[in-house]
């Protein structure tokens, strides 16, 4: 729960003034949180039908596409446009990573059969 939607449920008891006085919050902060619902509620609901999509084709690629190729197969499916940045983001946020193959560069061989230095 964030501190606005304390102040919503409590400002029929102790009024808006006194609450935001006390968590440290604007009035008009909390005032431009509620006018803002509906449009987080729609943003959100976006949100879960894109990651819905994006598990879908990240089950198709058996689990080995990362952001970018998962937005270029959105792209091909049409749809809403969408960026690479906000896969990733979304990605990040349901869990959902890509392979990465790269190869481990040894720098280092060490002698098994040198003497070992003295500390």
């Amino acid at each position: 729960m964030n501190r606005c939607q304390f102040v919503e449920d409590h400002q029929r008891r102790h009024g808006v003034k006194r609450l935001c006085d006390t968590l440290g919050i604007s009035r008009s902060s909390f005032y431009y949180w509620r006018r803002t619902a509906a449009t987080r509620a729609a943003r959100q609901t976006v949100e879960a039908q894109l990651a819905a999509r994006i598990r879908k084709v990240y089950q198709d690629s058996d689990g080995t596409y990362g952001a970018p190729r998962i937005t270029a197969e959105l792209r091909d499916e049409g749809g809403p446009a969408v960026n690479h940045k906000r896969v990733a983001r979304i990605m990040r946020t349901i869990g959902v990573e890509g392979v990465r193959l790269r190869r481990r560069h040894r720098t280092t061989v060490a002698d098994r059969s040198a003497p070992k230095a003295p500390d």
